[in-house]
Protein backbone atom coordinates (compact mmCIF):
# COMPACT_ATOMS: atom_id res chain seq x y z
CA UNK A 1 0.00 0.00 0.00
CA UNK A 2 1.17 3.96 -0.42
CA UNK A 3 1.32 6.02 2.28
CA UNK A 4 -1.84 7.55 0.96
CA UNK A 5 -3.81 3.98 0.82
CA UNK A 6 -2.66 3.84 4.79
CA UNK A 7 -3.96 6.83 5.39
CA UNK A 8 -6.87 6.48 3.83
CA UNK A 9 -7.36 2.80 5.55
CA UNK A 10 -6.96 4.62 8.61
CA UNK A 11 -9.18 7.33 8.25
CA UNK A 12 -12.07 4.64 6.69
CA UNK A 13 -11.95 2.60 10.54
CA UNK A 14 -11.64 6.31 12.42
CA UNK A 15 -14.60 7.34 10.29
CA UNK A 16 -16.74 3.81 11.91
CA UNK A 17 -15.60 5.48 15.69
CA UNK A 18 -17.21 9.16 14.29
CA UNK A 19 -20.74 7.35 13.57
CA UNK A 20 -21.75 6.80 17.06
CA UNK A 21 -19.60 9.71 18.96
CA UNK A 22 -22.50 11.59 19.48
CA UNK A 23 -21.90 14.72 21.93
CA UNK A 24 -18.41 13.21 22.55
CA UNK A 25 -17.31 15.53 19.24
CA UNK A 26 -17.74 18.91 21.08
CA UNK A 27 -16.00 17.73 23.50
CA UNK A 28 -12.89 16.96 21.07
CA UNK A 29 -13.68 20.10 19.32
CA UNK A 30 -13.31 22.19 22.74
CA UNK A 31 -9.86 20.07 23.21
CA UNK A 32 -8.70 20.93 19.84
CA UNK A 33 -9.50 25.11 20.15
CA UNK A 34 -7.61 24.64 24.35
CA UNK A 35 -4.57 23.58 22.15
CA UNK A 36 -4.58 25.88 19.09
CA UNK A 37 -4.24 28.76 21.98
CA UNK A 38 -1.91 26.82 23.70
CA UNK A 39 0.42 26.38 21.22
CA UNK A 40 -0.21 29.24 19.15
CA UNK A 41 3.68 30.28 19.49
CA UNK A 42 4.76 27.53 18.08
CA UNK A 43 2.12 27.77 15.80
CA UNK A 44 3.50 31.16 14.79
CA UNK A 45 7.05 30.29 14.78
CA UNK A 46 6.45 27.32 12.17
CA UNK A 47 4.29 30.10 10.12
CA UNK A 48 7.27 32.57 10.07
CA UNK A 49 8.89 29.84 8.49
CA UNK A 50 6.63 30.05 5.72
CA UNK A 51 6.26 33.18 5.14
CA UNK A 52 9.89 33.89 4.53
CA UNK A 53 9.57 30.98 2.31
CA UNK A 54 7.31 32.78 0.58
CA UNK A 55 8.74 36.17 0.21
CA UNK A 56 11.93 34.17 -1.34
CA UNK A 57 9.64 32.35 -3.70
CA UNK A 58 8.02 35.61 -4.81
CA UNK A 59 4.23 34.98 -3.71
CA UNK A 60 2.35 38.22 -3.82
CA UNK A 61 1.67 40.24 -0.89
CA UNK A 62 -2.11 39.55 -0.88
CA UNK A 63 -1.12 35.63 -0.87
CA UNK A 64 0.97 36.37 1.57
CA UNK A 65 -2.28 38.13 3.51
CA UNK A 66 -3.97 34.75 2.84
CA UNK A 67 -0.66 32.83 4.19
CA UNK A 68 0.09 34.54 7.64
CA UNK A 69 -0.59 33.81 11.24
CA UNK A 70 -0.82 35.85 13.95
CA UNK A 71 -1.71 35.82 17.52
CA UNK A 72 -5.27 37.49 16.61
CA UNK A 73 -5.91 35.06 13.31
CA UNK A 74 -5.29 31.74 16.00
CA UNK A 75 -7.25 33.24 18.17
CA UNK A 76 -9.86 33.17 15.37
CA UNK A 77 -9.18 29.84 14.43
CA UNK A 78 -10.10 28.65 18.37
CA UNK A 79 -12.60 30.56 18.25
CA UNK A 80 -14.48 29.01 15.14
CA UNK A 81 -13.63 25.65 16.60
CA UNK A 82 -15.41 26.27 19.46
CA UNK A 83 -17.84 28.03 17.44
CA UNK A 84 -18.85 24.59 15.73
CA UNK A 85 -18.98 22.63 19.04
CA UNK A 86 -21.73 24.82 20.10
CA UNK A 87 -23.63 24.31 17.25
CA UNK A 88 -26.60 21.51 16.80
CA UNK A 89 -25.44 18.38 15.68
CA UNK A 90 -26.24 17.80 12.19
CA UNK A 91 -26.34 14.04 12.28
CA UNK A 92 -29.41 12.06 13.07
CA UNK A 93 -31.73 14.83 12.03
CA UNK A 94 -35.21 13.03 10.57
CA UNK A 95 -35.52 14.66 7.46
CA UNK A 96 -38.82 12.83 6.59
CA UNK A 97 -41.32 10.34 7.85
CA UNK A 98 -44.39 8.31 7.43
CA UNK A 99 -46.16 4.94 7.79
CA UNK A 100 -46.87 3.08 4.50
CA UNK A 101 -50.05 1.09 4.24
CA UNK A 102 -48.61 -2.12 5.02
CA UNK A 103 -46.98 -0.95 8.64
CA UNK A 104 -43.97 -0.33 7.25
CA UNK A 105 -42.70 2.85 9.16
CA UNK A 106 -39.87 5.19 7.19
CA UNK A 107 -37.34 7.87 8.12
CA UNK A 108 -35.20 9.63 6.10
CA UNK A 109 -32.16 10.41 8.58
CA UNK A 110 -28.72 12.22 8.28
CA UNK A 111 -25.85 10.45 8.67
CA UNK A 112 -22.12 11.14 8.38
CA UNK A 113 -20.49 10.97 5.03
CA UNK A 114 -17.52 8.82 5.26
CA UNK A 115 -14.23 9.90 4.77
CA UNK A 116 -13.95 13.67 3.37
CA UNK A 117 -10.79 15.05 1.41
CA UNK A 118 -10.01 18.32 1.07
CA UNK A 119 -7.09 20.22 -1.27
CA UNK A 120 -6.04 23.15 -0.55
CA UNK A 121 -3.55 26.09 -0.91
CA UNK A 122 -2.20 29.03 1.45
CA UNK A 123 -4.82 29.26 3.66
CA UNK A 124 -3.27 27.64 7.15
CA UNK A 125 -7.11 28.85 8.68
CA UNK A 126 -8.24 25.90 6.71
CA UNK A 127 -7.00 23.26 8.25
CA UNK A 128 -8.78 23.98 11.96
CA UNK A 129 -11.98 25.34 9.62
CA UNK A 130 -11.92 21.70 7.78
CA UNK A 131 -10.87 19.80 10.79
CA UNK A 132 -13.89 20.66 13.10
CA UNK A 133 -16.46 21.02 10.21
CA UNK A 134 -15.83 17.40 9.23
CA UNK A 135 -15.52 15.81 12.55
CA UNK A 136 -18.57 17.75 14.24
CA UNK A 137 -20.32 16.31 10.85
CA UNK A 138 -19.27 13.34 11.99
CA UNK A 139 -16.61 12.25 9.13
CA UNK A 140 -12.68 11.51 9.34
CA UNK A 141 -11.21 14.08 7.03
CA UNK A 142 -7.88 13.86 4.92
CA UNK A 143 -6.10 17.63 4.41
CA UNK A 144 -3.99 18.40 1.89
CA UNK A 145 -2.43 21.75 2.16
CA UNK A 146 -0.40 23.68 -0.10
CA UNK A 147 3.99 23.60 -0.04
CA UNK A 148 3.34 27.36 0.81
CA UNK A 149 1.69 26.45 4.22
CA UNK A 150 3.49 23.09 5.06
CA UNK A 151 5.03 24.49 8.39
CA UNK A 152 2.09 25.50 9.41
CA UNK A 153 -0.26 23.30 8.77
CA UNK A 154 1.82 20.82 10.14
CA UNK A 155 2.14 22.65 13.28
CA UNK A 156 -1.96 22.89 13.80
CA UNK A 157 -2.17 19.25 12.59
CA UNK A 158 0.33 18.30 15.20
CA UNK A 159 -1.48 20.19 17.85
CA UNK A 160 -4.84 18.87 16.75
CA UNK A 161 -4.36 15.39 16.27
CA UNK A 162 -2.69 15.12 20.45
CA UNK A 163 -6.20 17.21 21.52
CA UNK A 164 -8.69 14.68 20.48
CA UNK A 165 -6.65 12.08 21.59
CA UNK A 166 -6.37 13.05 24.84
CA UNK A 167 -10.29 12.46 25.15
CA UNK A 168 -10.18 9.39 23.49
CA UNK A 169 -10.42 10.41 19.89
CA UNK A 170 -8.39 7.95 16.97
CA UNK A 171 -5.70 10.32 15.86
CA UNK A 172 -6.58 9.14 12.58
CA UNK A 173 -9.98 11.42 12.54
CA UNK A 174 -8.15 13.77 10.95
CA UNK A 175 -5.27 13.88 8.95
CA UNK A 176 -2.59 15.70 6.85
CA UNK A 177 -1.27 14.76 3.62
CA UNK A 178 2.92 15.74 4.30
CA UNK A 179 4.22 15.14 0.39
CA UNK A 180 3.19 18.35 -1.43
CA UNK A 181 4.24 17.28 -4.82
CA UNK A 182 1.63 16.97 -7.60
CA UNK A 183 2.04 13.26 -6.89
CA UNK A 184 0.07 13.32 -4.05
CA UNK A 185 -2.58 15.62 -5.21
CA UNK A 186 -3.39 12.94 -8.29
CA UNK A 187 -3.15 10.42 -6.12
CA UNK A 188 -5.52 11.76 -3.35
CA UNK A 189 -8.17 12.65 -6.57
CA UNK A 190 -8.27 8.80 -7.24
CA UNK A 191 -8.27 7.60 -4.21
CA UNK A 192 -11.86 5.72 -4.88
CA UNK A 193 -11.65 3.12 -2.18
CA UNK A 194 -11.33 5.24 1.10
CA UNK A 195 -12.77 9.01 -0.05
CA UNK A 196 -16.47 9.65 -0.26
CA UNK A 197 -16.23 13.02 -1.47
CA UNK A 198 -13.27 15.80 -2.16
CA UNK A 199 -13.72 19.29 -2.23
CA UNK A 200 -10.82 21.42 -3.72
CA UNK A 201 -10.64 25.18 -2.11
CA UNK A 202 -8.45 27.86 -3.66
CA UNK A 203 -7.41 29.19 -7.24
CA UNK A 204 -9.01 28.51 -10.60
CA UNK A 205 -6.31 26.12 -11.34
CA UNK A 206 -6.13 23.89 -8.83
CA UNK A 207 -10.05 23.71 -8.46
CA UNK A 208 -10.11 22.77 -12.74
CA UNK A 209 -7.45 20.39 -12.14
CA UNK A 210 -9.58 18.74 -9.28
CA UNK A 211 -12.82 18.38 -11.34
CA UNK A 212 -10.86 17.69 -14.52
CA UNK A 213 -8.72 14.52 -13.00
CA UNK A 214 -10.55 13.12 -9.90
CA UNK A 215 -12.35 9.53 -9.90
CA UNK A 216 -13.86 10.67 -6.29
CA UNK A 217 -16.88 12.24 -6.61
CA UNK A 218 -16.29 16.09 -6.30
CA UNK A 219 -18.03 19.10 -4.92
CA UNK A 220 -16.57 22.73 -6.42
CA UNK A 221 -15.64 25.62 -4.88
CA UNK A 222 -14.81 28.73 -4.91
CA UNK A 223 -13.49 30.94 -7.21
CA UNK A 224 -15.35 34.44 -7.22
CA UNK A 225 -15.53 36.23 -10.16
CA UNK A 226 -17.73 38.34 -8.29
CA UNK A 227 -19.78 41.85 -9.56
CA UNK A 228 -21.83 44.91 -8.62
CA UNK A 229 -24.17 46.17 -10.93
CA UNK A 230 -25.02 49.96 -10.04
CA UNK A 231 -27.97 50.29 -11.60
CA UNK A 232 -30.04 53.93 -13.05
CA UNK A 233 -31.62 54.74 -9.87
CA UNK A 234 -28.37 53.53 -7.41
CA UNK A 235 -27.82 55.99 -4.68
CA UNK A 236 -24.09 57.20 -5.85
CA UNK A 237 -22.76 57.38 -2.06
CA UNK A 238 -24.39 53.64 -1.42
CA UNK A 239 -22.68 52.45 -4.14
CA UNK A 240 -19.27 54.35 -3.82
CA UNK A 241 -19.30 52.65 0.08
CA UNK A 242 -20.55 49.26 -1.47
CA UNK A 243 -17.47 48.54 -4.26
CA UNK A 244 -14.57 50.38 -2.19
CA UNK A 245 -15.70 47.67 0.97
CA UNK A 246 -16.23 44.45 -1.58
CA UNK A 247 -12.54 45.27 -3.69
CA UNK A 248 -11.02 46.82 -0.86
CA UNK A 249 -11.29 45.37 2.18
CA UNK A 250 -9.68 42.12 2.13
CA UNK A 251 -9.32 41.44 -2.05
CA UNK A 252 -7.11 38.26 -1.78
CA UNK A 253 -10.69 36.08 -0.90
CA UNK A 254 -13.63 34.43 -2.90
CA UNK A 255 -16.45 36.93 -2.14
CA UNK A 256 -14.14 40.67 -2.90
CA UNK A 257 -15.57 41.74 -6.31
CA UNK A 258 -13.59 41.54 -9.36
CA UNK A 259 -15.86 43.63 -11.78
CA UNK A 260 -18.15 46.82 -11.29
CA UNK A 261 -20.88 47.33 -14.22
CA UNK A 262 -22.34 51.15 -14.60
CA UNK A 263 -25.18 52.00 -16.34
CA UNK A 264 -24.56 54.93 -18.98
CA UNK A 265 -26.91 57.09 -16.96
CA UNK A 266 -24.94 57.27 -13.76
CA UNK A 267 -22.10 56.46 -14.95
CA UNK A 268 -20.35 60.20 -15.29
CA UNK A 269 -21.62 60.81 -11.63
CA UNK A 270 -21.01 57.62 -9.85
CA UNK A 271 -17.68 56.71 -11.19
CA UNK A 272 -15.56 59.53 -10.40
CA UNK A 273 -16.96 59.25 -6.87
CA UNK A 274 -16.29 55.44 -6.72
CA UNK A 275 -12.74 55.88 -8.22
CA UNK A 276 -12.12 59.04 -5.45
CA UNK A 277 -12.56 55.86 -3.02
CA UNK A 278 -10.75 53.48 -4.64
CA UNK A 279 -7.54 55.61 -5.33
CA UNK A 280 -7.22 55.69 -1.09
CA UNK A 281 -5.95 52.27 -1.58
CA UNK A 282 -4.20 52.24 -4.94
CA UNK A 283 -6.45 50.24 -6.43
CA UNK A 284 -5.42 50.22 -10.40
CA UNK A 285 -8.23 50.31 -12.57
CA UNK A 286 -8.81 48.66 -16.13
CA UNK A 287 -11.67 50.36 -17.95
CA UNK A 288 -13.77 50.07 -21.18
CA UNK A 289 -13.14 52.93 -23.51
CA UNK A 290 -16.77 55.07 -22.02
CA UNK A 291 -15.06 54.50 -18.62
CA UNK A 292 -11.89 55.62 -19.88
CA UNK A 293 -13.60 58.74 -21.41
CA UNK A 294 -14.92 59.89 -18.30
CA UNK A 295 -12.01 58.96 -15.70
CA UNK A 296 -9.29 59.66 -18.24
CA UNK A 297 -6.16 58.05 -19.14
CA UNK A 298 -5.00 56.94 -15.73
CA UNK A 299 -7.71 54.02 -16.24
CA UNK A 300 -5.75 50.78 -18.52
CA UNK A 301 -7.76 50.03 -21.12
CA UNK A 302 -9.57 46.81 -20.00
CA UNK A 303 -9.05 43.58 -22.27
CA UNK A 304 -11.91 40.32 -22.44
CA UNK A 305 -9.20 38.87 -20.32
CA UNK A 306 -9.53 41.48 -17.83
CA UNK A 307 -13.40 40.45 -17.52
CA UNK A 308 -12.73 36.94 -16.80
CA UNK A 309 -10.24 36.90 -14.35
CA UNK A 310 -9.89 36.68 -10.41
CA UNK A 311 -7.47 39.31 -9.83
CA UNK A 312 -7.25 38.31 -5.90
CA UNK A 313 -5.12 42.06 -6.02
CA UNK A 314 -6.21 45.46 -5.72
CA UNK A 315 -7.03 45.63 -9.56
CA UNK A 316 -10.56 45.99 -10.58
CA UNK A 317 -12.44 46.15 -14.12
CA UNK A 318 -15.01 48.45 -14.69
CA UNK A 319 -17.40 48.45 -17.64
CA UNK A 320 -20.21 51.05 -18.38
CA UNK A 321 -23.15 48.99 -19.71
CA UNK A 322 -26.26 50.78 -21.16
CA UNK A 323 -29.06 48.48 -19.72
CA UNK A 324 -30.18 46.43 -16.38
CA UNK A 325 -30.23 43.17 -19.38
CA UNK A 326 -26.83 44.45 -20.75
CA UNK A 327 -25.03 43.93 -17.25
CA UNK A 328 -27.33 40.46 -16.56
CA UNK A 329 -26.25 39.22 -19.88
CA UNK A 330 -21.99 40.24 -18.95
CA UNK A 331 -22.23 38.35 -15.65
CA UNK A 332 -23.80 35.90 -17.34
CA UNK A 333 -20.97 34.90 -19.58
CA UNK A 334 -18.14 36.23 -17.21
CA UNK A 335 -19.37 35.29 -13.95
CA UNK A 336 -17.85 32.24 -11.89
CA UNK A 337 -21.34 31.74 -10.49
CA UNK A 338 -20.10 33.13 -6.60
CA UNK A 339 -21.93 36.30 -5.85
CA UNK A 340 -23.10 39.49 -7.25
CA UNK A 341 -24.90 42.26 -6.17
CA UNK A 342 -27.30 45.12 -7.29
CA UNK A 343 -27.19 49.03 -6.30
CA UNK A 344 -30.24 50.34 -7.23
CA UNK A 345 -33.70 52.33 -5.73
CA UNK A 346 -35.58 50.27 -8.21
CA UNK A 347 -38.12 47.01 -6.82
CA UNK A 348 -38.17 45.79 -10.09
CA UNK A 349 -34.81 46.19 -11.26
CA UNK A 350 -33.80 44.55 -8.02
CA UNK A 351 -36.51 41.67 -8.65
CA UNK A 352 -35.23 40.96 -12.15
CA UNK A 353 -31.64 40.85 -11.30
CA UNK A 354 -32.26 38.20 -8.50
CA UNK A 355 -34.35 36.69 -10.81
CA UNK A 356 -32.17 36.02 -13.64
CA UNK A 357 -28.89 36.37 -12.14
CA UNK A 358 -27.42 32.68 -11.55
CA UNK A 359 -25.07 32.75 -8.78
CA UNK A 360 -25.16 30.95 -5.52
CA UNK A 361 -25.35 34.65 -3.57
CA UNK A 362 -27.39 37.40 -4.77
CA UNK A 363 -27.58 40.99 -3.52
CA UNK A 364 -29.59 43.83 -3.08
CA UNK A 365 -27.66 46.81 -2.02
CA UNK A 366 -25.13 45.28 -0.50
CA UNK A 367 -21.06 43.74 -0.21
CA UNK A 368 -20.56 41.03 -1.51
CA UNK A 369 -18.31 40.18 1.41
CA UNK A 370 -21.02 39.06 3.42
CA UNK A 371 -21.14 35.36 1.28
CA UNK A 372 -19.39 33.52 4.26
CA UNK A 373 -20.47 30.74 6.42
CA UNK A 374 -19.85 32.92 9.72
CA UNK A 375 -21.78 35.65 8.08
CA UNK A 376 -24.83 34.22 7.72
CA UNK A 377 -25.39 32.12 10.41
CA UNK A 378 -23.98 28.61 9.52
CA UNK A 379 -20.67 28.41 11.69
CA UNK A 380 -17.55 28.12 10.18
CA UNK A 381 -17.40 26.47 6.27
CA UNK A 382 -15.79 24.12 4.02
CA UNK A 383 -15.46 26.47 1.43
CA UNK A 384 -18.20 28.60 -0.86
CA UNK A 385 -19.89 25.92 -3.62
CA UNK A 386 -20.50 27.19 -7.16
CA UNK A 387 -22.00 24.02 -8.54
CA UNK A 388 -25.67 22.96 -7.79
CA UNK A 389 -25.30 19.48 -6.55
CA UNK A 390 -25.17 18.36 -3.62
CA UNK A 391 -24.72 22.03 -1.98
CA UNK A 392 -24.80 25.36 -3.42
CA UNK A 393 -23.34 28.69 -1.44
CA UNK A 394 -21.53 28.69 2.08
CA UNK A 395 -20.88 25.08 2.89
CA UNK A 396 -21.63 24.60 6.67
CA UNK A 397 -22.29 20.96 8.59
CA UNK A 398 -25.70 20.24 6.96
CA UNK A 399 -23.79 20.60 3.77
CA UNK A 400 -21.36 18.08 4.94
CA UNK A 401 -23.85 14.80 5.33
CA UNK A 402 -25.33 12.44 3.67
CA UNK A 403 -28.64 10.33 4.29
CA UNK A 404 -30.27 7.20 4.80
CA UNK A 405 -33.51 5.42 5.06
CA UNK A 406 -34.25 3.49 8.24
CA UNK A 407 -37.46 1.40 7.95
CA UNK A 408 -38.52 -0.29 10.85
CA UNK A 409 -41.23 -3.14 10.44
CA UNK A 410 -43.23 -6.26 12.18
CA UNK A 411 -42.51 -9.12 9.94
CA UNK A 412 -43.64 -7.56 6.56
CA UNK A 413 -42.83 -9.70 3.18
CA UNK A 414 -43.22 -8.75 -0.68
Amino acid sequence: MTQLEIMGAAAKKASRFLMNAGSRKDEALLAIAKALRENSAAIIAANDIDIENGKASGLTESLLDRLRLDEGRIEGMATGVAEVAALPDPIGKILDGRTLKNGLKIEKVTVPMGVIGIIYEARPNVTSDAAALCLKAGSAVILRGGKEAINSNRAIMDTMRAAIKTVGFPEDCIALVQDTTRQSATELMQLTDYLDVLIPRGGAGLIKSVVANAKVPVIETGVGNCHVYVDASADVEMAKNIVFNAKTSRPSVCNAIETVLVHKDIAEKALPEIKAALDTKNVEIRGCEKTREILGDSVIAATEDDYAREFLDYILAIKVVYSLDAAIEHIAAYSTGHSESIVTSDYAAAEKFTACVDSAAVYVNASTRFTDGGEFGLGAEIGISTQKLHARGPMGLNELTSMKFIIKGSGQIR
